[in-house]
């Protein structure tokens, strides 16, 4: 009997498999610590691993790849649907390989250290930039219950909370001035924390030419142009622009039937740190250019076209276009090597 699929439910401790034969019919289960799956599969003859893309799952994808495995990573939400009646962990082994066979689903690409190691220092900053509003929030709100009001913003409002702590007289009570100089000093070392890692990226991708050429497309920094080189890895696997838009959930929502097409708002599905990013990237070349325009400065054809979809849509709306049509230049960009032009027509309008 030859085993040629093997589903691992991923655990933090203990890991549940399931093997099954060429006619996907399982003939063994069996619950293993982390020593035990390890050396059980570094003895195991080649064969294919199916996993959720979860946590740890990048690593033991790189762990087996290296033991000669093929692995296959597959979102975890296409993975439920097979689960039958109960959920166990040793049904939700089983479903791994019966989602195997459906080929509509598109695995997962196993991330390397570089991009994880990327990854997880913007999961780091975007945890200190949440701290850090909190705290801002949490002042703003204690000193208005004093009468002291703070502005919005946290530029604005960090200026004010600190003039207001060291105003004497405007009722703020002595017993909460040093608290609140203790919170204030919590945030600056959350900024710091931020402007540190802000650096380490820069020098992490300073030899990346992925990275810098991405940078040349507008509304795509630094921050933006990491994050894209952590999560999508290769570029090539997204064959047309639009899946790449439609992977980060900035393609319309469709509820079509028969004749009857209906688009609706973005999908919003795929990664939203990057969606996020990617549409803050697009109202800031959106202003730009709109007060560009308003001056009566030269802007490129893609700017252009920006500004006419704001005075049609509006802003909102516009920046979301943008934010689509701006995904789609970096994987042009990214996928045939070349700079960002922003005077650049595809072969089909220019013929128009």
């Amino acid at each position: 009997m030859k085993i040629t699929t093997v589903g691992v439910d991923l655990a933090k401790n203990n890991f549940q498999i399931a093997m099954a034969d060429e006619e996907y019919r399982i003939v063994r289960r069996q619950r293993l610590s982390r020593t035990q799956f390890s050396r059980l599969m570094s003895n195991h003859p080649r064969t294919q691993v199916v996993m959720e893309a979860c946590g740890s799952a990048h690593h033991w994808a790189r762990v087996l790849e290296g033991y000669g495995h093929e692995v296959k990573l597959l979102p975890a939400q296409h993975a439920k649907a097979y689960v039958r009646r109960n959920k166990t962990d040793a049904a939700d082994a089983a479903a791994l390989i019966e989602a195997s066979r459906c080929e509509e689903i598109r695995a997962v690409s196993v991330k390397s250290v570089e991009q994880q190691t990327l990854q997880q220092l913007h999961r780091l900053r975007t945890q200190w930039q949440g701290v850090r509003t909190a705290r801002i929030n949490a002042l703003r709100g204690m000193l208005r219950e004093f009468g002291i009001d703070i502005a919005l913003g946290a530029v604005r409002g960090l200026a004010q909370i600190h003039e207001a702590l060291e105003a004497a007289d405007n009722g703020l009570p002595d017993a909460l001035r040093p608290f609140i100089g203790s919170v204030l000093t919590e945030i600056a070392e959350q900024e710091r924390r931020v402007k540190e890692i802000d650096l380490t990226l820069k020098e992490l991708t300073r030899e990346d030419t992925i990275v810098q050429r991405l940078q040349q497309v507008p509304g795509v920094g630094p921050i933006v142009s990491t994050a894209m080189r952590a999560a999508v890895g290769d570029i090539h696997r997204f064959p047309t622009a639009r899946h790449f838009s439609s992977w980060l959930g900035i393609t319309p929502r469709e509820r079509s039937s028969g004749t009857t097409r209906r688009l609706g708002k973005i999908s919003k599905q795929g990664d939203p740190y990057l969606r996020t990013l990617l549409i803050h990237g697009s109202r800031a070349v959106l202003i730009w250019a709109h007060r560009a325009a308003v001056k009566g400065k030269q802007l490129d054809r893609l700017r252009r076209w920006a500004v006419e979809t704001y005075q049609r849509v509006g802003h909102n709306k516009a920046a979301v276009a943008l934010a689509n049509k701006l995904a789609r230049i970096i994987w042009a960009t990214w996928k045939f090597d070349r700079p960002f032009d922003g005077n650049w027509k595809s072969v089909t309008a220019a013929k128009a």
